[in-house]
């Protein structure tokens, strides 16, 4: 596989402390992304979620940076299911009223003994899904 990371990118005519607070801030996550429980915006601090689909897989997160507005770094692991941890990367950058967010998850690879449900081309889908469409709509109306 030539680039395992996944990509999504997506430009919004919104504040950049607008969409940090979005990234950021649990209640603003619970209406587009995760009901993330634990959340501390704070290196170390540690937080997990479940999906709202049924599937039941709990995500478990480590932060690893955090610049205000700028950069949001984490682990992401599903212990009960896999020994593999990947980083999922959220990067902000402000060209006078548009804000471009970058998202890159990296090591989806570490979840191959995890089976299918953790494959590269389900996290393609759901990245665009969540990016594209969940986070979107939410800029938009929030």
């Amino acid at each position: 596989m030539k680039n395992p990371m996944i990509t999504e990118e997506l430009i919004v005519k919104t504040p950049i402390a607008k969409v940090w607070n979005a990234l950021t801030n649990p209640d603003k996550m619970k209406q587009w992304y995760f009901d993330v429980k634990n959340f501390k915006l704070m290196d170390t601090a540690e937080f997990y979620f479940y999906e709202p689909n049924g599937t039941n897989f709990k995500h478990v997160c480590k932060i690893l940076e955090v610049i205000p507005q700028k950069r949001f770094r984490h682990t992401w692991s599903y212990p009960e299911y896999s020994k593999g941890v990947s980083v999922l990367t959220w990067r902000l950058t402000q060209k006078k009223e548009l804000t471009h967010i970058k998202l890159v998850h990296s090591g989806i690879e570490n979840f191959a003994d995890a089976g299918s449900d953790f494959s590269r081309e389900n996290f393609v889908v759901g990245w665009q899904e969540i990016v594209q469409k969940d986070l979107l709509d939410f800029l938009k109306n929030d």
